[in-house]
């Protein structure tokens, strides 16, 4: 059994991070916008106080240096990768499909659909699959007023997926389950929310809790 904090959409607000580590969990996963639009230099004492193995992937409001960042410090930069680490399998992709709002880190579909494809050629399925991305698939906790403003190909992909850990969408978060695969947009880090996953040793078996410190 392990305990994943998954965190999401921090926008420069770490005051709570010490909180979020008393829930003690073995994993921290981080679904983009650690910043807001920058700047950079905050981020690595962050997540120094981070003292589990971390796994990021950069927001559409953050620079694309971040990636640089991420590697510099002690959490390992998922965007474009993947890894497995015993039953767990992790893929990540950063940014987000486009926006109206030209923000620092957005990618086209056509984009997206390629990174997914090249990280996911180098891994194998395992009991707990898990994609990491910012920007939610297309139709799933990605509404904006009567708008659903998620990514196609992250819906294309999906299926691959028996977990996948977003954000992006401030007011449309929570746990759902399609077709097999379970969605979890916790919230705003910066208002205190997170998501505590249990992955369990069977597949399938995953356990998520919505919570605010």
């Amino acid at each position: 059994m392990m305990k994943v904090l998954v965190l999401t959409d921090l926008h420069g607000q770490y005051g709570k991070v010490g909180s979020f580590m008393d829930l003690g969990p073995d994993m921290v996963i981080i679904s983009g916008d650690l910043t807001d639009m920058g700047p950079l230099e905050p981020v690595i004492p962050m997540l120094d106080e981070i003292d589990v193995p971390c796994f990021a992937v950069p927001g559409n409001c953050d620079p694309k240096e971040i990636i640089e960042t991420l590697e510099e410090s002690g959490a390992v930069s998922l965007h474009g990768s993947s890894l497995t680490l015993g039953k767990i399998t992790l893929v990540g992709v950063g940014g987000s499909n486009p926006t109206p709002f030209n923000t620092l880190f957005e990618l086209n579909e056509e984009e997206i659909d390629s990174i997914l494809t090249t990280a996911e050629k180098r891994v194998k399925p395992n009991v707990h699959n898990i994609l990491v991305s910012h920007a939610p698939p297309l139709g799933t906790l990605d509404n904006v007023g009567d708008a659903n403003v998620g990514s196609s190909s992250l819906k294309e992909h999906m299926k691959k997926y028996d977990l996948i850990c977003c954000g992006h969408i401030h007011d449309d978060y929570g746990v759902k389950e399609i077709d097999g695969t379970i969605v979890v947009n916790p919230g705003p880090a910066a208002d205190g929310r997170c998501a505590l996953v249990t992955l369990g040793d069977e597949a399938k078996d995953i356990k998520v809790e919505l919570i605010t410190v």
